[in-house]
């Protein structure tokens, strides 16, 4: 990710979605203005969501997707409409894009009523008007005011032909996600406090970058006006001694909470970048409840770790070594874990005992509150990798001390 760009998880998510052949593809290209996905009169082209950042003012920054046709066929077919409904669950505004020669069909309209259940704000565009007769200029923006037979706005486009491209793009560019503006730090600081992040070199992350949640952390203490120190955890004593101020906050990796925690002062407050970002992209009351399933592990639970993102995994890694090798000693059994990563998000969670999530970093929050809907809907304790390791480390209630009515949770 370049320095300047927008994460992901911060751009507004906009899905392109429809049938095979619709033209979803050959639309978003015209959208991006450039050639990212295969286009041909094969049905089925595209067998996986492809996706580009842009700016589209006054919106802002974006994630464009295109989506494999929600009317696949065979297995295979199964796999790729599974995918378009996986990306429906980040998407912040949807495209439905009909083939304009052949009308709405009962998919376009199955897709609808999935833009509505989800909530999830839409427009309908009639691709191919330069195959319909009445594509001249002058009646094709006429037809932009008309209905469709389901009775919602519709917009008459060509790829081919350019017609309705730059209409599509200023309608979506002023178009609202049902999205609240959230921060970071929310509560946390104040102009001038000084807070102190504890950031481990993590092997995970590419030389001479930090990863995201530090980035970003850092970025929202420079809006606060707050000023910044960094520091690994092995020179974190040293550091403390030697500024003369006590820190408004501490703020560090959930993996050095142990060692941190025996270094800062108890009256300063403490928590992690995982524990934060449990706040901001999910709920952290949710999180914090669903730690105490911990407490009845017993052999043979599955337990489900799952992590917004895709990286190599190392000999040391988090979520597949360190919590469950502090899981099995604190609870003294041996459950069965199971990892996804990235999209890859089971749907059906009843076999699980609990799951542990990070901090979703990657994720947008639209994703993230469908995965803790999941969980909820389905009876299953969810929490997160801070959470956990304060908690076996007996420091989750100092860790949510800045939360205070977060911390009053573990009173009952």
């Amino acid at each position: 990710m370049a320095l300047n760009q927008t994460p992901a998880g911060e751009r507004v998510h906009i899905g392109f979605f429809g049938r095979r052949n619709a033209g979803k593809s050959s639309l978003m290209n015209a959208v991006t203005g450039q050639e990212l996905a295969v286009v041909s009169e094969v049905k089925g082209t595209t067998t996986d969501p492809v996706s580009k950042t842009m700016e589209l003012l006054p919106l802002g920054p974006v994630m464009v997707i295109d989506t494999p046709g929600i009317d696949d066929e065979g297995e295979l077919g199964d796999l790729r409409v599974r995918k378009s409904r996986q990306v429906l669950n980040k998407t912040d505004i949807a495209v439905l894009v009909v083939d304009g020669t052949v009308g709405e069909t009962k998919e376009d309209r199955e897709l609808l009523a999935l833009f509505h259940e989800k909530q999830v704000p839409y427009l309908v565009v009639y691709h191919k008007a330069d195959l319909l007769p009445e594509a001249g200029a002058g009646k094709s923006s006429e037809r932009n005011k008309e209905k469709s037979e389901t009775s919602h706005p519709v917009l008459y486009v060509s790829s081919k032909t350019g017609l309705g491209i730059e209409d599509l793009k200023n309608r979506l560019a002023v178009m609202k996600p049902f999205k609240e503006e959230k921060d970071l730090l929310e509560g946390l600081v104040r102009p001038g406090d000084l807070v102190v992040l504890v950031t481990p070199i993590d092997k995970a992350a590419p030389k001479g970058r930090l990863i995201l949640p530090q980035q970003q952390t850092i970025r929202a203490l420079l809006d606060h006006g707050c000023v910044s120190m960094v520091v690994r955890e092995t020179e974190l004593e040293q550091m403390l001694k030697k500024i003369g101020q006590k820190p408004a906050l501490v703020i560090t990796d959930s993996q050095a909470f142990s060692m941190v925690s025996s270094i800062v002062p108890k009256d300063i407050p403490l928590t992690s970048f995982s524990i934060l970002f449990a706040r901001y992209k999910g709920d952290l009351r949710q999180a914090v409840a669903g730690v105490k399933a911990l407490e009845k592990i017993q052999d043979g639970d599955k337990i489900l770790i799952s992590e917004g993102c895709t990286h190599h995994r190392q000999c040391n890694d988090i979520g597949t070594v360190k919590l469950p090798g502090w899981i099995r000693s604190y609870t003294g059994r041996e459950p069965e874990f199971v990892y996804t990563s990235g999209t890859g998000f089971q749907e059906d969670l009843k076999a699980f005992r609990v799951i542990v999530h990070c901090g979703a970093c990657m994720l947008n929050e639209r994703e993230m509150k469908y995965r803790l809907a999941c969980a909820r809907d389905q009876g299953v304790d969810i929490t997160n990798y801070g959470i956990v390791i304060a908690h076996i480390h007996g420091i989750l209630k100092r860790s949510l001390g800045p939360f205070p009515d977060i911390e009053a949770l573990l009173e009952d």
